[in-house]
């Protein structure tokens, strides 16, 4: 059973799903693949201690704080490739970026390959399904672009400010499915 509540951001209204005791979702409102991991039914609840805990754990980013990731139970629910991905970017630091060829590279080290597709790689960063606490918004393209966020570009611009990135370095696609 899976468990949804929702709370409101500066980025726009979020749904948290659970599990009642790790997190396996939070999407922000108009999000591309709103909720597609969640293999059930989910049960409006919104008194549940894990969600004052994730809520808690937003309103401190939020407010310029820079709460650990580790503070909460995680669960996303993906396949090993996915999760590799998604467990390097638990590791990109607060107020950093890094591109998808460099996660690309990661991932092809870890598995004993000598390369890995980019393109693999920003599949499973957009269908992160525990937006802003794995921090899918610190990934960028190879040459500073601001692309392949599933909440959007604008969205992406607000926390990467939020977190003090520089992006004068950085730029806006002008298409692509990420805007």
């Amino acid at each position: 059973m899976f468990y949804v509540t929702t709370c409101a951001s500066p980025v726009g209204e979020l749904t948290l799903a659970c599990d009642g005791e790790n997190l396996a979702g939070l999407w922000i409102q108009g999000q591309k693949y709103f909720g597609g991991t969640i293999p059930d039914v989910m049960t409006k609840k919104d008194d549940l201690p894990l969600f004052h805990a994730v809520k808690n754990w937003l309103d401190r980013y939020f407010s310029g704080e820079k709460p650990e990731i580790a503070e909460l139970p995680l669960r996303p629910i993906g396949g090993a490739f996915r999760q590799s991905v998604w467990r390097i970017l638990c590791q990109i630091p607060y107020g950093e970026v890094i591109t998808y060829g460099e996660i690309a590279k990661k991932i092809a080290e870890q598995s004993g390959r000598k390369t890995m597709s980019s393109q693999a790689v920003g599949g499973a960063v957009g269908h992160n399904p525990i937006s802003i606490i794995i921090p899918c918004h610190r990934v960028v393209g190879s040459g500073g672009s601001l692309t392949g966020y599933a909440g959007g570009i604008a969205k992406k611009i607000k926390l990467l400010e939020l977190e003090g990135v520089d992006l004068s370095r950085l730029s806006v696609p002008a298409k692509g499915t990420a805007l």
